[in-house]
């Protein structure tokens, strides 16, 4: 637990959902908690919550300019930073066939480049630190699936990302790590409904495009990510089980096409 006392601990889109509990519980360890999101009146209630206790930075993370000032501001208001958390993320709904170029751009943009934005701007503190950086994918970052548009090809890119950065920054030592979450609940209501293409099943809406896992608790989730950093872990996977999944469809992508397929709902 005293780890992380005076640590200092950055998360983008900490100010909801599981960047929220990410936040909250490294809150709880004593840690300096610092919170970067785009709506200044989400941070104004995280800090509300809270006392006060965790900083908040506003900041567009699609956005070289605005990365550059935040972490301009972070020099001058942290001595030292010791974990970043890229945890920005939008998913969608939809077929891969029917998704524009554009639409595949802006979750480009959101998903993986953010992470590198960031990533590259902070870097130089990570290794000074000899801190951890934790990228946020998700299952869908190992493996397609249905009613879930670009969102696939949009997270392949943060695991490999990843890989490299941890083959790259050994010497350095910082420690990466990359945590695959299955559909995660959520502990707030819900604040936006998918529009969901007349070509997909109203049950693509559920989180994960209604495929057929138990749904993740993302406070427990977020102990666990914590844990992981503390045992420098390179790969978090949740649930355990979808590894397996991994592995058949490296093997038997015809098999994996099946499994995914009986998981998935074909109908309401």
């Amino acid at each position: 637990m005293n780890q992380w006392n005076q640590k200092t601990v950055v998360i983008t889109g900490g100010s909801a959902g599981l960047g929220k509990e990410i936040a909250l519980a490294f809150l709880l360890r004593k840690a300096t908690v610092v919170v970067i999101a785009r709506q200044e009146e989400a941070l104004a209630q995280l800090r509300s919550e809270t006392n006060n206790q965790i900083q908040t930075y506003q900041c567009d993370v699609t956005c070289d300019d605005s990365v550059n000032a935040l972490v301009t501001q972070l020099n001058t208001d942290f001595e030292q930073i010791d974990v970043w958390v890229n945890n920005v993320g939008k998913s969608c709904r939809g077929q891969a066939q029917h998704t524009t170029v554009d639409e595949f751009e802006e979750l480009l943009n959101i998903n993986f480049l953010s992470a590198v934005r960031c990533t590259l701007a902070i870097l130089p503190r990570l290794i000074a630190s000899g801190g951890t950086l934790v990228n946020i994918g998700s299952l869908a970052s190992k493996i397609g699936g249905m009613f879930v548009g670009g969102y696939p090809a949009s997270k392949f890119p943060l695991a490999a990302y990843s890989q490299q950065l941890r083959m790259e920054l050994a010497a350095d030592s910082v420690h990466v790590l990359f945590v695959c979450p299955g559909p995660i609940g959520r502990t707030e209501p819900k604040t936006t409904d998918y529009d969901l293409p007349h070509d997909i099943p109203a049950v693509a809406g559920r989180p994960g495009g209604g495929v057929r896992l138990k749904l993740i608790d993302p406070k427990r989730l977020a102990q666990k990510i914590i844990r992981a950093c503390e045992k420098k872990k390179l790969e978090l996977v949740i649930p355990r089980s979808a590894k397996l999944l991994f592995a058949i469809s490296q093997i038997f992508p015809r098999l994996g096409d099946w499994i995914l397929r009986k998981k998935t709902p074909s109908n309401s």
